[in-house]
């Protein structure tokens, strides 16, 4: 059953073809649970199917590099609209600076090192050898929170994570159709001054972009908001992928733009909030499924032993000197903490879109580049298998763990909803000082409280002089306008116990 550009399905082969979609998404949707158990990403199992259903499996050829190009970039905007929808502006707020700096300064320190390693160590040529650096410079801050879902992290981190997840794709992006075009056509090449003015000016703009399309297009669907949430989420949706049309069409970039705007979507208190994360979710998932799935189906297995020895080279020179010298020049100027900068070195981890990326240089037909997607690959399926498994190991022998950690719960609630209220999941973990402490001893901002306590499988409704116990899951109803500060406060009592906050400026961060 090939899936070429020249080839299209008729009605007889569609119960054949939705026979196979429906039984891979069953199969991911229910090995979740594995991964989660396992300590590794999702992504393994889902390239793992692709593989098996793939040309070396079933039988299913998948051989359009033009085709999975398009699919790829398509996923990404799906995936990046729910990753702005979900994220917090106050969570991220501090770490934005930081984090676009990562993924930008971190990119290109990242690809110069690879690249210098590849043209003087192995003696590539430059152009290829700068492009196989940048094909490799974008990390997924996705792969890095499915393996952290049980280690809670601090905000200061959560956030460059996550805004780096959602900044780092357009540069490289950017970055590997310009090496890509270069490569395919050195006679068109512009001077590297000119390029580095052209790409600021494309995220510049497309965040502009972005911006404007996210608030304004909120602003229209807020005003026509109708009963159906399940509408009302579509066209949120919508407006993201209208922001990324825009910015490409107007030869911007795309991806920022459609982030920008889903995180400007996302924090402006939109009605059926709980709906349309809800959908988002579904809709990141699903894109991430169909993916790593195609990708599995892209690559053919014929070509991996060939690259191994060069993905395990690559990979150990990103492990050890490229990331961690793309974090530490991107951000000690500031004064972020060495703890947190190995944590964030080690949490480097590859996913999808390198992948994607290396579909590009095949499709400017670039001269010896077809091989590059093998490469990728390997390491990037080799090197989540090392660095996953030993994330939370990593965080707490750094401790940059967090007791006492607050998450969103997905709640369709009109009530919660007309109150502007919000719904927090607190896990009383064994090393926090919540343990022993009385439900009024947390002290609580006004508009806030402790609704529920889950204790080894039973649940019941708290009094004042309820003590808290290791294990316990806190439910906290708190108002939209009260809950930073009951996050704060609940940090500082994990932290400090008790009595935290009666001495100055230890309330958490």
């Amino acid at each position: 059953m090939p899936v070429a550009d020249s080839v299209y399905f008729t009605p007889d082969e569609l119960p054949s073809l939705l026979l196979i979609s429906a039984a891979v998404l069953v199969v991911c949707v229910a090995a979740v649970r594995l991964t989660a158990r396992s300590g590794l990403p999702a992504l393994l199992l889902y390239l793992a199917v692709g593989l098996m259903i793939g040309e070396a499996g079933l039988g299913i050829e998948f051989d359009s590099a033009n085709l999975a190009q398009i699919l790829g970039y398509s996923a990404l905007v799906l995936i990046l609209t729910e990753g702005g929808l979900t994220t917090r502006w106050s969570s991220i707020r501090g770490s934005v600076i930081p984090a676009f700096a990562l993924s930008t300064v971190g990119v290109l320190v990242s690809v110069a090192v690879v690249g210098t390693v590849l043209a003087v160590g192995l003696g590539m040529d430059w152009g290829l050898a700068l492009l196989v650096g940048a094909i490799l410079s974008s990390t997924d801050a996705a792969a890095v929170f499915s393996v952290l879902r049980r280690v809670p992290l601090p905000r200061r981190l959560t956030g460059m994570l996550e805004a780096e997840s959602g900044f780092n794709d357009a540069p490289v992006v950017i970055l590997v159709v310009t090496l890509s075009t270069r490569l395919a056509d050195p006679s068109h090449s512009e001077p590297w001054w000119q390029l580095g003015i052209s790409a600021a000016w494309e995220l510049t703009a497309g965040a502009v972009i972005g911006m404007i399309v996210g608030y304004l297009g909120g602003r229209l669907i807020r005003g026509t908001a109708i009963g159906s949430s399940g509408l009302f989420a579509i066209g949120v949706i919508a407006v993201s992928v209208l922001a990324y049309g825009a910015a490409a069409t107007l030869g911007t970039s795309g991806f920022i733009a459609c982030y920008v705007a889903s995180l400007v979507l996302g924090n402006m208190r939109l009605p059926h909030r709980a709906a349309v994360s809800g959908f988002a979710e579904a809709v990141g998932w699903l894109a991430q499924i169909g993916l790593f799935v195609m990708l599995g189906l892209v690559v053919s297995p014929s070509g991996f032993l060939e690259q191994v020895p060069l993905a395990i080279l690559l990979g150990l020179v990103l492990l050890l000197l490229a990331r961690p010298l793309s974090v530490i020049v991107s951000l000690t100027p500031f004064r972020i903490g060495w703890r947190d900068q190995a944590f964030l070195s080690w949490a480097g981890l590859r996913g999808a879109v390198p992948i994607v990326l290396a579909t590009v240089p095949i499709t400017t037909q670039a001269s010896d580049t077809d091989w590059i997607l093998d490469l990728v690959f390997v390491l990037v399926v080799a090197f989540t298998l090392l660095q996953a498994p030993t994330l939370p190991f990593m965080a707490r022998v750094l401790g940059v763990t967090e007791s006492g950690h607050a998450t969103d719960l997905g709640v369709e609630s009109v009530p919660l909803e007309a109150l502007g209220a919000d719904l927090l999941d607190v896990q009383v973990s064994d090393e926090s000082r919540l343990h022993g402490v009385e439900i009024f001893e947390l002290r609580l901002p006004k508009g806030s409280n402790v609704t529920l306590i889950v204790r080894d499988g039973s649940s019941f409704v708290p009094s004042p002089r309820t003590p808290l116990r290791a294990g316990d899951q806190m439910l906290i109803v708190t108002t939209a306008e009260a809950r930073d500060k009951v996050e704060r406060r609940i940090r500082s009592v994990s932290r400090y116990g008790r009595l935290a906050g009666w001495a100055k400026g230890r309330t958490g961060r």
